[in-house]
């Protein structure tokens, strides 16, 4: 019998279902962003472009050592959906366990790693010197609260995989709120500076970490997480390691190219460094809102594959990618459109202002195209095959702009050149991602049976 927060993925009316789940996870990754838009917008209205700045120039190589942990999260989503929707409670239960632990020890790896490695790593990316000491202070507060950033991504993705994706939109909620009065009391009151929003947003993740970890431990059911008798599951362990390494394999060589585009936005000065802070701050809110529809795409296509409901898995894709080019459309759209008034939240800086709107004049107003590429490469990953996306997406997007930096950005030295880069990437990538998909499709379909191996290391 399904509780009141979860959702019957496998029968009943589609669409409506996937709004229903969506939602509150596209809500969810908005109050999130909140945290690092927060930091910046107070840093810079209250302590200057050259704090927000040394804020924006830690974002790429953040987003570099956490998203590796956050793709392996992927493959918690998909297993427990999978033996949620194949009726297999106990390989589930299993699966919880393992996934908690591995939680914390990333979180605490990740911890030891942002305190000790900022500095060598913040200049291996040409972080200006007006800029790197104030950068290296706020990314080594910052990762004091990565065990509980870890414990409540890979928590949200357990309850994600039976259905609940409103109950980490109420802890993000109430999480959110305390980041930003935390923020306004440590920068304006104690006048702390980066430090202050560094130490906010810490505190904000060990409060959801706190609550997400709270309604697992008193919930019934396959979910439940008894923190007194967790335990290790190797067979589970390199399950999740098979669909998730990719994922987070991905992800890091991803935020490689980002860290590349980022250390050639440094060689343009702070006054770019802040634009291009404060338009991909605006972007990171249209992504996730996308994002949504490949969560929500992942789980479904998961549960329904473990159900063997075959032919419900065309439709979600359809009903996903029609969503989600609707919603990059309209908000990259008219995120470019109020440009200036948005811009101009992060920064009074009329030269910040322009350079910001730039930007997202180029990658946010066709935005629709990277939800497109996100939503299909869910689909393949859904279906069991997790490193065949991780390549398409490797080769297609990462790739392409790493060739295109080391190539076209150094023949033509110039902000519109660099950022053209990724709409061309997405169209590339998603032609790659339709035929991988019809593939994959034929493959899972003719079998008439759930995808257990692959060839050439591709995992279940």
């Amino acid at each position: 019998m399904k509780k009141s927060y979860e959702i019957n993925m496998c029968s009943g009316p589609l669409f409506s279902q996937i709004l229903l789940f969506a939602f509150p996870l596209m809500c969810s990754g908005v109050l999130q962003l909140l945290f690092n838009a927060a930091d910046i917008i107070v840093v810079g209205r209250y302590a200057g472009s050259d704090a927000m700045a040394a804020v924006g120039a830690t974002t790429s190589l953040i987003g570099l050592l956490v998203n590796f942990f956050i793709g392996i999260s992927t493959g918690v989503n998909i297993l427990v959906a999978r033996f949620c929707g194949g009726e297999e409670f106990d390989e589930a239960q299993q699966t919880v366990q393992t996934s908690v632990l591995i939680a914390l020890a990333g979180g605490l790896l990740l911890m030891l790693i942002g305190i000790g490695a900022s500095r060598p790593l913040l200049q291996l990316m040409d972080t200006p010197a007006d800029v790197l000491d104030a950068a290296v202070l706020y990314m080594r507060l910052y990762f004091l609260g990565m065990p509980a950033t870890m414990v409540f991504n890979f928590g949200a993705a357990i309850l994600r995989a039976i259905g609940d994706t409103r109950r980490p939109l109420y802890f993000l909620m109430c999480s959110g709120v305390i980041n930003v009065c935390c923020n306004l009391f440590f920068v304006i009151v104690l006048k702390l500076g980066v430090a202050g929003v560094a130490l906010a947003t810490a505190i904000a993740q060990t409060i959801s970490a706190s609550l997400i970890l709270f309604s697992l431990t008193h919930m019934d059911g396959v979910c439940h997480v008894d923190l007194k008798k967790l335990h290790f599951s190797r067979d589970k362990f390199f399950r999740l390691m098979q669909i998730g390494l990719p994922a987070g394999l991905q992800s890091v060589i991803f935020n490689i190219s980002n860290v590349l585009v980022q250390s050639s936005v440094n060689t343009f000065g702070s006054k770019v460094i802040a634009g291009n802070t404060a338009s991909a701050n605006i972007e990171g809110f249209i992504y996730t809102s996308m994002n949504s529809l490949y969560q929500t795409n992942l789980s479904f296509t998961s549960q329904n594959l473990g159900a063997r409901q075959y032919r419900r898995i065309d439709r979600i894709l359809i009903c996903c990618a029609a969503s989600v080019l609707v919603v990059g459309f309209v908000l990259g759209n008219g995120a470019y459109q109020l440009g200036h008034q948005l811009v101009g939240l992060y920064s009074s800086d009329t030269e910040v202002i322009a350079y910001g709107v730039l930007r997202l004049g180029i990658i946010a107003a066709p935005y629709c195209l990277c939800g497109l590429m996100e939503v299909i490469s869910g689909s393949v990953r859904g279906l069991g095959y997790s490193v065949l996306p991780m390549f398409v997406s490797l080769a297609g997007a990462c790739f392409f702009r790493i060739f295109w930096i080391f190539t076209v950005f150094r023949w033509q030295h110039s902000l519109f050149v660099l950022y053209m880069s990724y709409p061309i990437s997405w169209v590339l990538t998603i032609t790659a991602h339709f035929i991988s998909y019809f593939v994959v499709r034929h493959k899972v379909f003719r079998r008439g049976m759930p995808a257990k191996t692959e060839k050439a290391g591709q995992s279940v």
